[in-house]
């Protein structure tokens, strides 16, 4: 292994820059400068180190982040992106298991009928994956 674990940003914003086709807007996005002024003034480190930048700097999505470990050359980034795989082949294996249960439920709806209906319902109910919502991404103002 590479002693290197950590990339520099210069690194990263030209691997993006390479690669800009693997980073769609839900992928990658640059933060605008009134979400820059805003981060810098929430943040505790001092303003010197925000100084200097030609650009406004980019934030990543979770499907960025992914596509960036791919495209890194650092011990982390591989390391990231096998993680990713692994995660990848586990989410096939539950859904092979949960594929399995439900034709198990079915053969049992099937035999057992109207008798159990409402319990079949309620396991069904359970087997269904919850409803996701993707929090918006960025600054805003709250609304409570």
């Amino acid at each position: 292994m590479r002693a290197n674990t950590r990339v520099e940003t210069r690194a990263l914003v030209q691997a993006v820059k390479r690669n800009q086709e693997r980073f769609p807007a839900d992928f990658l996005f640059q933060i605008t400068n009134q979400e820059l002024a805003a981060l810098k003034s929430q943040s505790v480190i001092s303003r010197a180190g925000w100084g200097g930048r030609r650009s406004l700097p980019y934030a990543f999505t979770e499907y960025g982040v992914a596509m960036l470990s791919s495209v890194l050359r650092s011990d982390r980034a591989i390391t990231v992106n096998i993680e990713i795989m692994r995660a990848f082949g586990r989410l096939r294996q539950i859904l092979a298991a949960n594929t399995d249960l439900a034709a198990q439920v079915a053969d049992l709806e099937v035999k057992y009928d109207k008798q159990f209906k409402v319990v079949f319902d309620a396991i069904r109910a359970l087997m269904e994956p919850p409803a996701f919502k993707p929090k918006p991404i960025g600054f805003g103002k709250r609304t409570d």
